[in-house]
């Protein structure tokens, strides 16, 4: 075996410990924003760039109870939209993004939410973590792994990646990560991001990952 392969092989190992531990420590972690409907996911999803799910959660329930589907989302009027999701920040451009997307929604996929990747990434506002979000939890379809800002931050931490753009970092953790767990590996590693590995102070003495972390060991 070349040199390449084993190292490979070594990541992939550490990559399947690190996801065993993170199940032990958090069995119960799940998408932790609120919705009922696919549609509601996709927008809590766009709601939740740049702000945190309790946020979008405090939010959504006046939100869905006066625009409860795509298509009153979608020809809702914009002003009281920006005023619902104000604080959630960068909330015209959400608001935009989330009237074009259901306008889609309606007029081109029969109100439904498409259940492909490559249909997703057509609506407006809608990248590959948005995507991934809604595939994986409202549908069931493992279509990659959701790269958000703590999932960047520790798996590069956990030298999983050396990427910084979120498209190579999912496509690394792909290739380490068996497909029946691409979501699970997300979902967990964000409860870890937010419990024990933070931006700025991670608490590695704490940390039961730390014997897998070369960025403990380097520290």
């Amino acid at each position: 075996m070349s040199s390449l392969l084993r190292k490979m092989a070594s990541k992939k190992q550490r990559a399947t410990e690190i996801l065993l531990i993170l199940k032990r420590l958090y069995p119960g972690a799940t998408c932790s924003l609120d919705y009922q409907t696919p549609v509601q996911l996709l927008v809590a999803t766009i709601l939740s760039a740049q702000c945190t799910d309790e946020r979008v959660n405090k939010v959504t329930p006046a939100l869905f109870q006066r625009y409860p589907d795509a298509a009153a989302l979608a020809y809702g009027d914009r002003q009281e939209i920006e005023e619902l999701i104000h604080s959630t920040g960068f909330f015209r451009n959400k608001a935009k993004n989330i009237q074009g997307a259901c306008r889609k929604i309606v007029e081109e996929f029969d109100g439904e939410v498409p259940q492909r990747m490559e249909e997703l990434l057509t609506l407006p506002g809608v990248a590959r973590k948005t995507a991934n979000v809604v595939l994986a939890h409202a549908f069931g379809i493992l279509a990659g792994v959701t790269v958000d800002t703590h999932v960047k931050r520790l798996s590069q931490r956990l030298g999983l990646t050396k990427a910084t753009d979120p498209i190579r970092i999912e496509r690394d953790l792909m290739k380490l990560i068996p497909q029946p767990d691409w979501e699970n590996f997300s979902i967990h590693i964000i409860y870890h991001g937010r419990a024990v590995c933070a931006a700025r102070k991670p608490l590695c003495g704490e940390c039961q990952l730390a014997h897998l972390c070369p960025s403990v060991q380097a520290g």
